[in-house]
């Protein structure tokens, strides 16, 4: 039973985690677009490119932030799965830059391990819960 309280909290601590760091980026978004795009060394020079920052980083960012939420109150398991494929498909997304436009400068670098590490500790942390929680669940149901 401890073991099954340790994995919950900790995949509940981890969505949270996650979940501010996202809603940090979209209030940043929101506040000024070009605070963001200033980490990339890129200038907004359109209201439509500020637009546009500001409803992906800003309005999808936020949309997920609330997603994150919820799953972490009503179903940690698929809250653990969403982030697993997000941070992995990040991950993914740099490393595909590399192969197709070159080597990462030092921004781009530093995201791909903290990505990388988000992706793995969420797939372990999945692979605990389904292990030790559904598993269990599911012999209950059985019987």
């Amino acid at each position: 039973m401890k073991k099954e309280k340790i994995i919950i909290i900790g995949s509940r601590v981890y969505i949270f985690t996650s979940a501010l760091c996202l809603l940090f980026v979209s209030l940043q978004a929101w506040y000024d677009p070009q605070m963001i795009m200033n980490l990339v060394n890129v200038q907004l020079e359109s209201n439509d490119a500020s637009s546009s920052i500001r409803g992906v980083y800003g309005g999808v960012g936020l949309t997920i932030y609330f997603t994150l939420i919820y799953l972490m109150k009503k179903d940690v398991g698929k809250g653990l799965l969403f982030l697993s494929m997000f941070w992995g498909l990040y991950a993914f997304s740099r490393i595909l830059t590399v192969f197709a436009d070159g080597k990462l400068g030092g921004f781009g670098v530093q995201w791909l391990k903290i990505e990388s590490l988000l992706f793995l500790m969420g797939l372990a942390l999945l692979m605990c819960y389904h292990l030790f929680i559904t598993h269990k669940k599911s012999a209950y149901e059985k019987v």
